[in-house]
């Protein structure tokens, strides 16, 4: 609408005015923002850190394209082919965006901040994983509800897109069905926790120490320094044995057999002192629990015990054997103590 004033080009010099009072009052806005974020930055809480991260920058460009809207239309100055951007859908449209842009980003800044938080405390790289994905994710949600809306303001039929989506949907679920499982199955295992980044664990043949838990493999270090990759819906269907749970320490149980004449009361005696010798000894063997000897059986060419000991850890089996087996060794030999080996007695009938 031209005001009356003189001059043809009145009306243009006021809509620059109104535009250039637009630029002015965002550049204020910032500012504002600026001393509201550094006040922000002193308090115990995050929130009005999210707060104003989220409304922040739209508030501004909202109030540039508010300043060339109304400048264009209260002095008339816009070409009567350029008419059709004054229709209200595409205010609607610019509101839907303008709501779009705080929401992701209000959101996006609460999964950020809380969610990395939560992330930093955990032991595995899952939960940093999931947090990335929820980020992408909440984003690409919110933009695609607002463009569905901007679509229905200008009258489009949505529904042959919301069909596509869940056709495409369903395609890329089917073509990366593993990658999903394995995805969930990294969630149960970061929510269940039946092992951690360092346990000894053994699932199926595999045996050796966690390296890493992701969103669609475990890694296992095994004792031979071998890198052993496992799908995680494979150890979320299979027996999973954690060695370093409850604690660290192992039952280690070692056979031992005598010829027969020999008396067991006096092999248990003598193998229950090896085994406190041994605790003495070495820095492998825990006292308590206390190590316990059995006579387990009448074979057919021995008597047959078992020594169960107790190692400080999971990893000392080996050392632990050793150390038994030789003192056993020794002791039997210096007691006269017969280690049998198999053997057969053929009786011929004439």
């Amino acid at each position: 609408m031209d005001l009356g004033l003189s001059g043809p080009g009145v009306n243009y010099i006021l809509a620059a005015f109104t535009f250039l009072l637009g630029i002015i009052l965002a550049f204020l806005a910032r500012r504002a923002v600026r001393w509201l974020e550094s006040r922000a930055g002193k308090t115990d809480t995050y929130w009005d850190d999210i707060l104003i991260a989220a409304i922040g920058t739209p508030v501004q460009v909202t109030i540039i394209v508010l300043a060339l809207y109304y400048g264009v239309t209260l002095f008339d100055i816009l070409p009567e082919s350029l008419h059709w951007i004054l229709d209200p859908a595409y205010a609607q449209a610019f509101y839907i965006l303008i709501s779009a842009w705080i929401l992701a980003t209000f959101l996006h800044s609460i999964i950020h901040i809380y969610g990395r938080r939560y992330a930093e405390k955990s032991d595995t790289d899952m939960d940093d994983r999931l947090v990335d994905l929820l980020e992408l994710v909440i984003r690409y949600v919110i933009w695609f509800a607002a463009i569905l809306a901007i679509l229905s303001v200008f009258d489009i039929d949505v529904t042959p897109l919301i069909a596509g989506a869940g056709i495409a949907g369903i395609a890329i679920a089917l073509a990366a069905q593993d990658f999903i499982s394995n995805f969930f199955g990294g969630a149960i295992i970061t929510v269940d926790k039946p092992f951690k980044v360092g346990d000894r664990i053994k699932v199926e043949d595999y045996y050796g120490d966690v390296l890493s838990v992701g969103t669609r493999s475990t890694r296992i270090k095994t004792l031979d320094y071998q890198i052993v990759t496992i799908p995680n819906n494979k150890l979320t269907t299979n027996i999973i044995t954690n060695y370093s749970e409850p604690d660290p320490k192992l039952r280690i149980t070692i056979p031992v057999s005598v010829a027969y004449g020999t008396d067991p009361r006096r092999v248990k005696t003598i193998l229950l002192e090896v085994a406190h010798a041994a605790i003495q000894d070495t820095d492998y063997l825990l006292e308590d629990p206390a190590p316990t000897v059995f006579f387990t059986e009448f074979a057919d060419s021995s008597l047959n015990f078992i020594l169960r000991v107790w190692a400080r850890k999971y990893n000392l089996p080996e050392e632990v054997r050793d150390a038994i087996n030789c003192r056993i060794a020794e002791r039997f030999e210096k007691e006269g103590i017969e280690i049998p080996f198999p053997q057969m007695d053929v009786h011929m009938k004439q």
